[in-house]
């Protein structure tokens, strides 16, 4: 909070979520909401469904980093149906910071193309696409975009989509987010698909 005027725009709490419950800090939590100021959590990778819950409805998560498995509260059919975390997720807009390479090393999805990314997708939930640890997955954002487009045939739209839903989520402020939006991103995937 102290260096917010000099860059920092927001807070990011991660690492491994069994035995680690976000709860553990909920008072740095309650600070940070105080002051106003943005923060993820590192939540619904390793422990799924009460780390979501701990991380939207204690902590007050801005972000969820990962958040994948809010799959699990929803039931597939001809039309999936939302639990109410997954509803409340969606319905608030609070993005899911979707790591697909993480995803597989970790056990979370057995491949990139079954990881639930297509699904979250299609329901509309606020998707980011991210790296999680560069160095430990041996990625960048690239390679991540690239493995959906011959994963699940995302084109053009879908990448814009996703572009746009991370600038969205960004803690930069609004002005310069739709700035970013409009006279950067969407030109640049104007460029690539004219």
């Amino acid at each position: 909070v102290r260096y917010r005027d000099r860059g920092v725009v927001g807070f990011d709490i991660a690492g491994a979520e069994a035995g680690f419950p976000p709860i553990r800090h909920l008072e740095a939590f309650e600070y940070l909401k105080r002051e106003n100021a943005h923060f993820t959590i590192h939540a619904g990778e390793a422990f799924g469904l009460p780390s979501i819950w701990q991380a939207v409805q204690w902590c007050g998560a801005d972000r969820l980093g990962h958040g994948v498995r809010i799959v699990e509260d929803i039931t597939l059919g001809e039309r999936p149906v939302l639990g109410r975390l997954a509803s409340y997720v969606r319905d608030k807009r609070i993005p899911l910071e979707l790591c697909p390479s993480s995803n597989v090393q970790t056990g979370v999805a057995a491949s990139i193309a079954e990881h639930p990314i297509r699904l979250l997708c299609d329901l509309r939930f606020r998707v980011t696409v991210n790296t999680d640890n560069r160095l430990m997955s041996g990625t960048s954002l690239s390679r991540e975009m690239a493995l959906l487009v011959e994963a699940f045939g995302f084109g053009w739209a879908e990448l814009q989509w996703l572009t746009i839903n991370a600038m969205k989520s960004a803690f930069i402020p609004f002005d310069e987010r739709l700035t970013l939006i409009n006279e950067v991103i969407k030109p640049g995937y104007a460029k690539l698909v004219g």
